[in-house]
């Protein structure tokens, strides 16, 4: 499991962050790495919005990273480490090193650790039942110094380091006369003491003798073998034993699968590779890092207990408004000031969630229960969010806590809360050159009830010119946005912090009915509902959350 508690858990907001989605996971993986000395990494499942960028860049820090989904991948699971071997150890070594680690496949590395190929033991034991052909030891290219560990041999006469590439393996059984009818040049003769046998081998021109029983080998034949240029090996073996184990001496090299290997990338998905790895017959498989080098093994065992990535949810707990891939993560926690759409979880998780204005007014509530002392940056990130998502206190999702938390943040970070929330909601509402799409999705959130999806988007400016502007682009928007996202309806809320109200546009089929009866806004009352041109003005309304999204779902359900 070692590996395992190294994974760092990922903090991460909604697929179209805002600014809390965002200065919350920053500032909750810093207070989670100041209480467990464990790695927490902030990042975010969307693009930042113009208000979001206008923050980190204030406090000089770099955007989170994007994670656009969260399905399991090869690199969050247990692997075999197995050892990459030479392609030129033997058999017998291969075969000790899988009795060893328990494992039935060794990948074959070369020095860059590139891999050149696999054995299984079922190779291994393939090699054996190759009974009738004499000059596979020399086909496979043995080296010496196989042969002499394989024999625990010593070399007499020969350079270990060269190899037996010639020629067949036999033993010397008949009397002198008769070897001379099947001993050729390069043969490799496993033979006993006798004197005569040994030098009629060598005479015949043998590569390499073997003289069995531990027994000396004179004078002599050293001599004539040292001419004739024919290795001497001793083994204290009897010739049936090294004639058995000398096949064992092999390099794996020649028995080894080095084509068509089926590797996996440490990145890759594992629903994607369940499948290969079904409908295979092998049982490991090779893994590659982002560079083409051998990291490691897997096999269908190792996606059995699989756990997914770890993962706190902060400012959400839908479904449909978390990452993609979200089914399959561990979520550990979840911290949220939203209604509850849970989304489902393996386990129990620490689920923190409270009717409070913004979801950084909870994380300083975690830092002052924990006695974690907030440094200026993360006082500053706090209070943005609790800025943006209040409306500097001006939304009626806002509580006294927020308030509080608001302007002892501020004081912290050394802000004048009122001039900078200006500079921040100026940077939001910069809409020039954005297309309609950036401005759709800039605050996004799509909603179940039932058997209706919907979506609403909300634009927040102080300039009233600005957002008459864009009413126009934005209902023909709507429209094409309600398709891509198969939604009923579609509102798109453009909110008037100064005046504090919204017009929502309404696309679908009685979107604008819907809206109107909720907020029991009647044709007299507003004038223009007679035209039906998809507009419905709300005064005193400036909040999805508290005001819009609860009534349309209450309509909904009704």
């Amino acid at each position: 499991m070692g590996d395992r508690n190294r994974q760092k858990t990922l903090v991460l907001g909604h697929r179209n962050p805002d600014t809390d989605s965002i200065c919350s996971a920053i500032c909750y993986a810093n207070l989670k790495e100041k209480m467990t000395g464990e790695e927490y990494e902030p990042c975010r499942a969307g693009n930042l919005n113009p208000e979001t960028q206008f923050v980190l860049k204030y406090f000089k820090l770099e955007p989170p990273r994007l994670v656009e989904n969260v399905r399991t991948q090869v690199k969050d699971i247990e692997i075999r480490k197995t050892k990459g071997v030479g392609r030129g150890i033997s058999l017998r070594n291969a075969w000790s090193l899988m009795q060893e680690d328990n494992v039935v496949t060794l990948p074959c590395v070369n020095d860059d650790g590139v891999l050149e190929g696999v054995i299984t033991i079922g190779d291994i034991t393939k090699s054996y039942m190759n009974l009738y052909d004499s000059s596979i030891i020399s086909k496979a290219g043995t080296k010496y110094a196989n042969i002499l560990d394989t024999l625990d041999g010593t070399m007499v006469i020969g350079d270990p380091e060269a190899y037996f590439d010639k020629g067949k393996v036999l033993i010397a059984a008949a009397n002198p006369d008769l070897m001379e009818n099947y001993i050729e040049k390069h043969d490799l003769v496993i033979l006993g003491n006798r004197y005569e046998s040994q030098l009629c081998a060598i005479e015949m021109e043998a590569g390499c003798i073997i003289v069995c029983e531990g027994a000396g080998v004179s004078l002599t034949i050293r001599k004539l073998a040292q001419e004739r240029g024919c290795t001497v090996i001793t083994t204290p073996y009897d010739t049936y034993t090294a004639a058995r184990l000398i096949n064992q001496s092999m390099p794996i090299s020649y028995f080894m699968t080095t084509e068509k290997i089926i590797t996996f990338s440490e990145e890759d998905y594992l629903d994607d590779i369940r499948d290969i790895m079904a409908s295979k017959r092998h049982r490991d498989f090779p893994i590659m890092n982002s560079n083409g080098k051998y990291l490691g093994m897997i096999s269908r065992r190792n996606l059995l207990g699989a756990r997914g990535k770890s993962i706190i949810l902060v400012d959400h707990n839908e479904k449909t408004q978390a990452v993609e891939g979200i089914e399959s993560a561990d979520i550990k926690e979840i911290i949220d000031h939203h209604r509850l759409g849970t989304v489902e979880t393996l386990g129990p998780v620490f689920f923190r969630n409270q009717p409070l204005g913004c979801t950084a007014t909870i994380i300083y509530q975690m830092y002052q229960e924990n006695k974690i002392e907030i440094d200026k940056k993360t006082a500053g990130l706090l209070c943005s969010a609790i800025i943006s998502d209040t409306l500097l206190f001006r939304s009626p999702t806002c509580t006294a806590v927020d308030k509080a938390a608001g302007l002892a943040l501020a004081e912290i970070a050394g802000l004048d809360i009122e001039t900078y929330a200006i500079k921040m909601f100026a940077a939001a509402s910069n809409l020039k050159g954005k297309s309609d799409e950036d401005i759709f999705y800039q605050d996004f959130k799509r909603f179940t009830v039932g058997n209706s999806v919907f979506g609403i988007g909300q634009i927040t400016s102080l300039n009233a010119a600005e957002l008459e502007e864009l009413k126009g682009r934005m209902l023909s928007y709507c429209e094409k946005a309600r398709e891509q996202h198969n939604a009923d309806m579609m509102f798109f809320m453009l909110t008037n912090i100064l005046t504090e109200s919204t017009d929502v546009l309404c696309v679908g089929q009685g979107a604008e009915q819907l809206v109107a009866s909720a907020f029991h806004i009647t044709d007299e009352e507003e004038g223009g509902l007679e035209k039906h041109d998809g507009i419905v003005f709300l005064p005193g309304v400036v909040s999805r959350k508290k005001q819009l999204a609860p009534q349309i779902i209450m309509a909904l359900q009704q």
